[in-house]
């Protein structure tokens, strides 16, 4: 994961009352998940449950942070070929920000709309931001206002004062390491 990036969890769960030309479709359903136009995980298809397909696969995907949404497409394979029965664009702000904090589990509806943007079914999905593992700091050697190199990492740190025992501060980092490349 980048910085420029955050990854999101997101489980395809089922879908409701999907028509294909005003009729309930009987087989065949599957969804392509899209963070933009190149980025893109697909569920495996449902041959069983018609109009009401139930998926419950998990998708991992890279959303750049700029992002404002995230495009839910429902597709049925036909004697035709594939065709989209609905799509449902998922605002990033429903699951990023806010209160909760950031490894929350968001369970999320939305409507389908066809290519004519009329109503055609509902999905449900679980969403879920991935948070990278915290650093341990107190592996880390810090000197006094200074750069140090950690030969471990090979990274460059601005050094931040630790208290030591028994000067008031029991090991514990007083400030905020800022990385540089």
């Amino acid at each position: 994961m980048t910085a420029a990036s955050r990854t999101i969890e997101i489980t395809v769960l089922s879908a409701e009352n999907l028509r294909l030309n005003r009729k309930l479709i009987k087989k065949n359903a599957f969804v392509v998940v899209r963070t933009d136009r190149y980025n893109f995980r697909t569920t495996k298809i449902d041959a069983e449950g018609g109009s009401y397909p139930k998926w419950n696969e998990k998708l991992v995907l890279e959303i750049p942070v700029q992002a404002r949404s995230i495009t839910v497409e429902v597709h049925c394979k036909t004697s035709f070929g594939y065709r989209v029965i609905g799509t449902a664009i998922v605002p990033v702000s429903d699951f990023v920000g806010g209160y909760q904090p950031e490894n929350y589990l968001h369970f999320l509806s939305y409507r389908l709309r066809d290519y004519k943007g009329e109503r055609n079914g509902i999905v449900n999905i679980s969403v879920r931001t991935k948070v990278s593992s915290p650093v341990d700091y107190r592996r880390e050697t810090y000197s006094s206002c200074s750069k140090t190199t950690s030969s471990a990492s090979k990274q460059v740190a601005v050094g931040v004062p630790v208290g030591r025992k028994g000067f008031g501060g029991n090991g514990i980092v007083t400030g905020v390491p800022i990385w540089g490349t």
